[in-house]
């Protein structure tokens, strides 16, 4: 699967792609806000991450979405972001992502969400996008709400970070399809 937005590629993962997400991940920054991945972070920990997005890629209907974000310019893979926990009956998805640090704060990951809800709510008919953060992750929290998900609870001390070991509050967020088309997305792109 591939999508384009103005500045990026969202495509699938690759065996090819285990170095740059080790480069990345590895970094204890980003690793401490995403749940289930260690620090450190190994490049055989990247391998066996791509193995399992390999077989969630041969299914039919698929459970789970985990596409590299590409830079147009370089070819360069500079983060990731998925759907998960796909129910197609019920019309829902689970949002997540990172991008590595010399990218934040440049609209990047803005752009990429939008064109995710656009696959999920248009491609997948989905009815409803969750999300969720750290309490702490201000970052993604901000950015999440920016997109136009409303903000449905904290959950208290509801995990604890595998990088960090740290419990965490969690923020829990959900977009409707409704709101989502109210709020008519600027991003210009395609599906290949």
């Amino acid at each position: 699967m591939k999508l384009t937005t103005p500045r990026l590629v969202l495509r699938d993962l690759r065996k090819g792609d285990a170095a740059s997400i080790t480069k990345y991940v590895s970094d204890r920054e980003i690793a401490k806000n995403l749940l289930v991945v260690p620090h450190p972070y190994s490049l055989k920990d990247a391998k066996v991450f791509l193995a399992l997005c390999a077989k969630f890629k041969t299914k039919q209907r698929r459970e789970v979405y985990n596409l590299a974000l590409e830079l147009k310019s370089t070819g360069e893979l500079i983060g990731l972001i998925g759907i998960k926990d796909i129910h197609y009956f019920n019309g829902t998805g689970d949002l997540g992502f990172w991008l590595g640090r010399p990218y934040h704060r440049q609209g990047l990951m803005s752009e990429a969400v939008a064109e995710v809800l656009k696959f999920a709510f248009i491609k997948l008919e989905f009815r409803r996008v969750s999300v969720c953060a750290f309490a702490e992750n201000k970052a993604s929290n901000g950015l999440i709400k920016k997109l136009g998900f409303k903000h449905e609870g904290i959950f208290q001390k509801s995990v604890r970070d595998r990088a960090t070991g740290a419990i965490h509050d969690t923020h829990h967020y959900g977009l409707l399809k409704q709101d989502w088309l109210k709020r008519k997305p600027q991003t210009k792109s395609r599906r290949k």
